[in-house]
């Protein structure tokens, strides 16, 4: 109930009227594209939030890895800093580093390290990007849904122009313009998901650079602490 008068200060009252008096399909329409809108609108704000706090944790878990001595130190707090995608790139590679020295007492592949952060990160951007397709199915149909809607107004306002007989601009131009509020809706729904779906795509591409950036730091971090135990053996071995 409380509807209208939102839209009567959001879009003026000449505009409401107009989607008051349309027909039954343009009001189907308009309330198709008002649901790929809020979905889109839910996705855009959940994955806004989603991705300033990855940044913000992200910064802070490179600076706690770059400070740690050891890389189990960095094991124990990683699940403080778990919204950044980098947190998943350490764990893939430290299981597997924990697993060879487990087996072993040593490193015995780096490829297998390596592989683990790729594995890491592949589900990080794939977590990242959940529900960011429906955003470029917005932009790329909502258009045509409230073309289709102002195809079919028109096609309407005529019939009743040929039913009356009265080929007069006054006459057929309620029912244009009343056809062409699906268009706007269309383009209002797909616009802001274009937009959004770009830039959270952007910022996507952003993590995977860092992601990969990050696990070449990992790799360092492991050979340095393979050659710190090796030297450590040396050293109990000469005692």
């Amino acid at each position: 109930m409380h509807l209208f008068p939102l839209l009567v200060v959001f879009v003026g009252g000449e505009v409401v009227d107009m989607i008051s008096n349309s027909g039954p399909i343009a009001k189907l329409i308009l309330l198709m594209l008002l649901a790929f809108s809020l979905i889109s609108w839910a996705i855009i704000l959940t994955k806004w939030s989603l991705l300033k706090r990855a940044r913000a944790q992200s910064g802070r878990f490179v600076r706690a890895f770059r400070k740690a001595q050891r890389l189990q130190d960095i094991a124990a707090v990683a699940d403080q800093f778990k919204p950044s995608p980098l947190v998943g790139v350490f764990e893939g590679g430290y299981e597997e580093y924990r697993r060879q020295v487990a087996a072993t007492g040593g490193i015995r592949s780096l490829v297998s390290i390596q592989r683990g952060m790729q594995i890491g990160a592949s589900e990080e951007i794939t977590r990242l990007e959940r529900n960011v397709p429906w955003l470029a199915i917005t932009a790329a149909v909502t258009p045509f849904v409230g073309l289709f809607g102002t195809v079919w107004g028109i096609i309407d306002a005529f019939h009743g122009l040929g039913t009356a007989g009265a080929a007069t601009l006054r006459a057929v131009a309620p029912g244009i313009s009343e056809a062409l509020i699906t268009t706007a809706a269309g383009l209002a729904a797909a616009i802001p998901a274009v937009i959004a779906y770009n830039l959270i795509a952007a910022s996507i591409r952003e993590f995977a650079a860092r992601g990969d950036d990050f696990s070449l730091e990992v790799l360092n971090a492991v050979e340095h602490s393979q050659a710190q135990s090796a030297a450590a053996v040396a050293a109990d071995v000469r005692r």
